[in-house]
């Protein structure tokens, strides 16, 4: 054949002209200089990356007449030689069609064989994740101790296939895709080395096809020229590729955006009578908005676009649309090329798609008046919280300070009693009034309805068992039925504040919260209706009923039990 394709033409003679892959070729060629050279190397990495040309390249330069050297001259017998193949001791073997044991085998008795024509035998075995287990473990000692004459160069795609008594005997090297931007820069020198007109867009969108691939791209170049009549345009790129136009992309998301469910079916339906694939279409889509999304939140990356180019339309899209509104469009996207998979009406969940995108909600650029409300609303509540911990914040009185000590030691220790501090609740009963618990107990049962629609249920629950038992202008002593969970209420700071916190919204005062199991408190209340003061919880000596009265003279305070 007197033609010959592009990327046979153009495939890498030095380790400069491999594409992408720095990291790899200084480090072979600083090992070339320094004449540290493995016996054994890996390349692994994504199809048409430079693994094999690499190796190639590998092999002329141990066997260059110029050694040591960084590239070959590719002007000595030896690199000519490797070059056109009729060097026997450069042997490219294809693990995909000589997998077996005997073919290793093979090579293992060949190996102990000078080479004839250069200094050093070089085996490199291409897509090497295809021998069987048997042919890696014949090929396994003599890769572990080759003679001296000696190089195995692996490449494969898939490495997580190769057993790891393997990989531990060779140098790895991972190749890694190459960027869009280096593809194109390499095919604008190959179409200037062969006198090409081009569009510099359609190299663009080959390269974003290629999928990082070197060999695809210049496949995809080859074709393109073909199909041209002398130009490569970016009609005959994207014909070639099955690529969505970049004005197509900006119309369907201008429709998408604007709701307008008839201009994206009307594109769409361009497009699928253009011949491009559904399934295509809604890969390239979501790469759209994927590009949308990164350009909008980070600008500044380089190689921030597999898809998309930035134009003036995709720029204004990028400003016009928020950041959740492109999350929803994405999840639609993924969800509907997932369905598309196992289906054989892919234009039917494409279409479906499309209907849904329009329909979801757009979102604003800043809050809306009820977000903005809501906002204000939870500011409002942090400064009545702020203001209650300022109002109820009292300094330490160290007169106090030692009596109070005793009654901490057993809230730590969970075995023992809950003790209530008696002075603190006598205190509060000394200033009680029958008016102030009446307004508290008719509060109390909005109170817990607002418990239950701000969803604080483990705060309800600590208050199934609890009342209010007394009340003065600023305290409330709370009544609870076990010791144990008027113990948590009472070591729970939040579940104070947050009391308090509700009933000075319903009520304008800013409560003390004191909590008494209920044993203890009969026995505190008991003490001080003895001691002849006024009891807040069952009203004051002045203000008893005249019944309650009564029966106090002809029963006594010993037999009688008021009730509210």
């Amino acid at each position: 054949m007197s033609y010959q394709a592009l990327y046979r033409v153009w495939r890498p003679q030095a380790f400069a002209d491999v594409i992408g892959q720095g990291h790899v070729t200084k480090t072979l060629q600083n090992a070339l200089l320094q004449q540290k050279i493995s016996h054994a190397y890996l390349f692994s990495g994504p199809r048409g990356t430079g693994k094999t040309s690499a190796a190639k390249i590998m092999a002329k330069a141990v066997n260059c007449e110029k050694m040591p050297i960084a590239e070959p001259c590719n002007e000595c017998p030896a690199c000519l030689g490797i070059t056109d193949g009729s060097v026997p001791d450069v042997i490219e073997i294809d693990a995909a069609s000589n997998n077996g044991v005997e073919e290793i085998r093979d090579i293992r008795d060949k190996v102990k064989y000078t080479p004839n024509a250069v200094k050093y035998k070089v085996y490199i075995i291409d897509e090497v994740h295809m021998l069987t287990i048997g042919a890696f473990n014949a090929l396994l000692k003599t890769l572990e101790e080759p003679p001296k004459h000696v190089i195995f160069i692996l490449a494969t795609t898939e490495p997580h296939k190769i057993p790891l008594t393997i990989i531990s005997r060779c140098q790895r090297f991972d190749f890694k895709r190459i960027t869009s931007q280096d593809i194109a820069g390499r095919m604008s020198h190959i179409a200037n080395e062969t006198s090409l007109e081009y569009d510099e867009k359609a190299l663009q969108i080959i390269a974003r096809a290629a999928e990082g691939g070197m060999r695809d791209a210049l496949s995809l170049l080859d074709q393109a020229i073909s199909f041209s009549t002398g130009k490569v345009t970016v009609e005959d790129a994207l014909t070639v590729t099955g690529s969505i136009s970049q004005n197509s992309l900006n119309r369907l998301a201008r429709a998408v955006h604007n709701k307008d469910v008839s201009e994206a079916l009307g594109t769409l339906e361009e497009l699928l009578m253009q011949g491009k694939d559904p399934s295509r279409f809604t890969e390239d889509f979501l790469l759209y908005f994927r590009d949308l999304l990164l350009y909008k939140t980070a600008p500044n990356l380089d190689e921030i676009a597999e898809q998309a180019l930035i134009d003036e339309e995709f720029k204004t899209l990028a400003e016009e649309i928020q950041p959740q509104q492109i999350y929803e469009y994405i999840d639609i996207l993924s969800k509907t090329q997932q369905e598309m998979r196992f289906s054989n009406h892919a234009r039917i969940y494409l279409e479906v798609c499309l209907v849904k995108l329009c329909q979801t909600e757009r979102i604003p650029a800043q809050a809306d008046g009820p977000q903005l409300q809501e906002l204000y609303k939870k500011i409002e509540a942090l400064e009545k919280e702020i203001k209650w911990l300022k109002n109820n914040s009292q300094p330490i009185d160290k007169t106090q300070s030692k009596p109070a000590a005793p009654s901490k030691r057993p809230a730590r220790n969970a075995g023992k009693e809950f003790r209530v501090n008696a002075g603190t609740v006598t205190q509060v009963l000394k200033e009680a009034t029958r008016k102030h618990l009446n307004d508290v107990k008719s509060h109390w049962g909005e109170f817990l309805n607002i418990l239950n629609q701000r969803h604080l249920p483990s705060q309800v629950a600590l208050l199934n068992d609890a009342e209010p038992a007394a009340a003065s202008a600023d305290a409330i002593v709370l009544k609870f039925k076990y010791d144990m969970i008027c113990k948590m209420a009472m070591e729970n700071q939040t579940f104070i504040q947050t009391i308090s916190q509700i009933l000075e919204e319903q009520m304008g005062t800013g409560y003390k919260i004191i909590g008494v199991p209920e044993a203890q408190w009969k026995e505190i209340r008991e003490e001080f209706l003895q001691s002849g003061k006024s009891d807040g919880g069952e009203g004051t000596a002045e203000e008893q009923d005249p019944i309650v009265s009564e029966a106090l003279k002809l029963v006594g305070k010993d037999l009688l039990e008021i009730k509210n």
